[in-house]
């Protein structure tokens, strides 16, 4: 089968034929139909040698969504965990040591013992599902999607499930007449926009430096969307009656968006920080964040949590802004990731 390898930490992932995968004891294999791809593959890509606990070569791909093919014996032969063969899922990307209670509870995202293997999931570490098949552990890992169309789908098992976790932390704030930001309109920011509408009361105010993203931000549902600029604080703060907000979730994560993220929050608001983009915070008492500032750190969620996400998707709250390429032009959808020109996800398909 054809598969979409990475064999050397810094340089660009090769397509291979590999054999496909047959599963044992309690694995499952899938018939891939479609698998996301995002800047969490590029770093992967981009790491130095030893950065990761990965062993190379491995497949990519930790969105994946397809069709059950076969079940390993141990499956009990034709149901495990409530999956049947010919049924369709997503997969659930975070796969932990599968013993810990963290594993146990379907929290593979928070697994005690996550320092201690050479993986972190499906594309990492694992092979993934930038191929035709993709072999998962467990039946556990799935989540049935029913006539969900696949490429609306895979996202949802990272772009959608991170957000949807980071909106939950941040909840029991954002009742009736808060506000909450979103600073980085992309691929998890346009999904927190339209969760935040979907699962709580607040208004949505958006934040990002590209005028197509703000547009993107409109058509998920924003209250109101602004680009950064010097006095967007004060035009944020001004959107809430001068008080700032309750919530701020910052899918960027660099030294700017947290300098606005922390000095648009009111006091006893909280900070969600989802991106990667190098910033730090310096936490310290007196200091410059709010009184009562509190901070997460969301990372993924739970098999449970991507269940509710697939229902919001299902239930029509919840739509991804996707492009798709066929898996032969995996590099051509990479080099535009790395440029900036991708419009909310991106989606590989097998040929």
């Amino acid at each position: 089968m054809r598969a979409l390898r990475l064999t050397a930490w810094g340089e660009a992932p090769a397509p291979a034929e590999v054999e496909r995968p047959v599963p044992h004891g309690t694995e499952v294999l899938v018939r891939v139909e479609a698998a996301g791809l995002c800047r969490s593959d590029l770093h992967v890509i981009d790491s130095a040698p030893g950065a990761l606990p990965y062993r190379l070569p491995f497949t990519l791909g930790h969105e994946v969504a397809g069709q059950v093919t076969a079940l390993g014996p141990d499956a009990d032969g034709v149901v495990a965990d409530g999956v049947v063969v010919g049924e369709r899922v997503v997969v659930y990307g975070p796969w932990g040591c599968g013993s810990c209670a963290r594993c146990a509870a379907g929290s593979d995202n928070y697994c005690d013992r996550r320092d201690t293997v050479a993986w972190h999931g499906a594309g990492l570490g694992r092979d993934g599902g930038m191929a035709e098949y993709l072999l998962v552990p467990s039946a556990r890992h799935l989540v049935p999607i029913g006539d969900l169309p696949a490429g609306q789908a895979a996202p949802l098992s990272d772009a959608g499930l991170t957000s949807y976790h980071a909106v939950a932390g941040l909840r029991p704030a954002l009742g009736e007449g808060t506000t909450a930001v979103v600073i980085g309109v992309g691929g998890l920011g346009h999904l927190a926009v339209q969760i935040l509408r979907a699962t709580t009361e607040s208004r949505v105010l958006a934040v990002d430096v590209r005028e197509d993203a703000l547009a993107l931000a409109d058509r998920s549902g924003a209250d109101f969307s602004t680009l950064m600029r010097p006095d967007t604080a004060r035009a944020l703060r001004a959107r809430n009656g001068g008080v700032g907000a309750d919530a701020v979730l910052d899918f960027v994560g660099t030294a700017q968006t947290l300098e606005l993220a922390t000095g648009i929050l009111r006091p006893g608001g909280a900070l969600a920080l989802v991106g990667s983009g190098g910033g730090s915070l310096t936490v310290a008492k007196p200091g410059v964040l709010p009184p009562g500032f509190r901070l997460s750190l969301p990372f993924w969620g739970t098999r449970q949590e991507l269940a509710e996400v697939v229902a919001l998707a299902r239930s029509g709250a919840l739509r991804v802004e996707a492009e798709s390429f066929p898996l032969s032009a995996a590099q051509k959808a990479i080099d535009r990731l790395r440029r900036g020109g991708a419009r909310g996800r991106t989606v590989l398909v097998p040929d």
